[in-house]
C-alpha cells in the first residue's frame, strides 16, 4: 500500500531524516545526532525505553531524502543548505552497566563539541541528560538548562540510585556549570514530594507548571540574551492525545505548537548548545503517532540549531 514515504521520496529509517552516518572519530559537521536507549536504569523497570532513538528515526522516515523540502514549522527548508548534519547512529550500551553507560554518553558528547558540532542526543530513559550535561561544562562556559517535562527530576535517589531518571535536575543543579534552571511543563501527580519541590524552589528554579504555561514568549524571556542553552525535552511533555509512547501517560500535557512555539523563541535570544528528547517508549505507541510526533519536533529543533549555525557563518 502506498504512503506518505513513496508520494514524498522517503524511507529510509536507519538515520534521521536519511542523514549522512558519520563516525564519532572523525566528524565534520554543525550538528550531530546520536542515540542510547539507556543510561543508568533502575533494577525495577530496566531499559524501559529500549529502541526509542530508532522508533524516532522511523517516525520521520516519510520525510527523508530531501532536506530542501519545507518545513512549515519554520518556513524554511529542513536544513540550511550551508549547515551539515549527520546521524552517528546509537552508542552500545547495557543495562547492567549504567557507569559504563554514562561514560560512553560523555564521551561521544565531548568529542561532538570537540568537533565544534552541537549534540542532539535521542533516547532512552531519562537519565540520559546527566552525562550529557556533565560533558557541557568542560568548556567552562556557563549554562542555561531549559527542561520540558512532565515530572521536575529532584529526587535525591530512587531504590538508592542517585543518578537516575527521577534525579537529573537535581544532579545538573550541583555541577559548577549550571547557572540557571528554567522548567516547563509538570503536572498531575509524579514521584516528588514537597520536600523536593522546596529544594528546587530553593536552589532558584523557575518553575512553570503545565496549568500556568498560557505564553511561552514570556517563558523565553527568563533565558538571558545570548545565554547558552541546554534544552532537555522529555516527551511526556506532551499531551498524550499526540503523545502516548510514555511510562506515565499524563492529562494536560502541552501541545505540539506551545512547545515548538517555547524552542523557536529561545533559539531566537540565545545559542542551542545541546538538545535531547529522551523518554520514547516504544511499546507504548499508538500506530506510530508518537513516534511521528516526535520526528516531527525533532525535525524543527534541528532546523533551528542550523539556521543559527548558518547565521554565526
Amino acid at each position: 500500500m502506498a504512503d506518505l514515504a513513496d508520494m514524498f521520496g522517503g524511507g529510509e529509517t536507519a538515520r534521521f531524516l536519511g542523514l549522512p552516518a558519520a563516525e564519532l572519530t572523525a566528524l565534520e559537521a554543525d550538528l550531530v545526532i546520536y542515540g542510547a536507549d539507556c543510561a543508568t536504569p533502575y533494577p525495577s523497570v530496566g531499559a524501559y525505553c529500549a529502541g526509542g532513538p530508532a522508533a524516532i528515526r522511523a517516525g520521520g522516515a516519510a520525510y527523508s531524502g530531501d532536506l530542501t523540502k519545507v518545513n512549515f514549522d519554520l518556513l524554511g527548508p529542513v536544513l540550511p543548505a550551508t549547515v551539515r548534519a549527520v546521524d552517528a547512529g546509537d552508542l552500545p550500551v547495557e543495562p547492567a552497566d549504567a557507569a559504563g553507560n554514562r561514560a560512553a554518553i560523555a564521551g561521544a558528547t565531548r568529542q561532538i563539541l570537540a568537533a565544534g558540532a552541537v549534540p542532539v542526543l535521542l533516547g532512552g530513559d531519562d537519565s540520559l541528560p546527566i552525562p550529557l550535561i556533565e560533558a557541557l561544562g568542560d568548556s567552562g562556559e556557563p549554562l542555561t538548562i531549559l527542561q520540558i517535562d512532565a515530572h521536575i527530576d529532584w529526587r535525591e535517589s530512587v531504590e538508592g540510585e542517585p543518578l537516575g531518571l527521577s534525579s537529573t535536575m537535581r544532579r545538573a543543579s550541583e555541577m559548577a556549570h549550571v547557572e540557571r534552571i528554567i522548567q516547563v511543563g509538570a503536572r498531575g501527580v509524579g514521584s516528588a514530594g514537597m520536600t523536593e519541590l522546596q529544594a528546587a524552589r530553593d536552589w532558584g528554579v523557575h518553575l512553570i507548571p503545565a496549568h500556568q504555561f498560557t505564553d511561552p514568549l514570556a517563558v523565553a524571556a527568563l533565558v538571558p540574551e545570548g545565554a547558552r542553552v541546554a534544552i532537555c525535552f522529555d516527551c511526556d511533555a506532551l499531551d498524550p492525545a499526540i503523545m502516548p509512547a510514555v511510562i506515565a501517560p499524563t492529562a494536560g500535557g502541552l501541545s505540539y505548537a506551545q512547545v515548538l512555539e517555547l524552542i523557536r523563541a529561545v533559539a531566537a535570544r540565545a545559542r542551542i548548545a545541546s538538545f535531547d528528547m529522551v523518554e520514547f517508549m516504544p511499546p507504548q505507541d499508538r500506530d506510530g503517532l508518537g513516534a511521528r510526533t516526535a520526528a516531527q519536533l525533532l525535525a524543527s529543533v534541528i532546523g533551528l540549531i542550523g539556521g543559527q549555525k548558518a547565521a554565526r557563518r
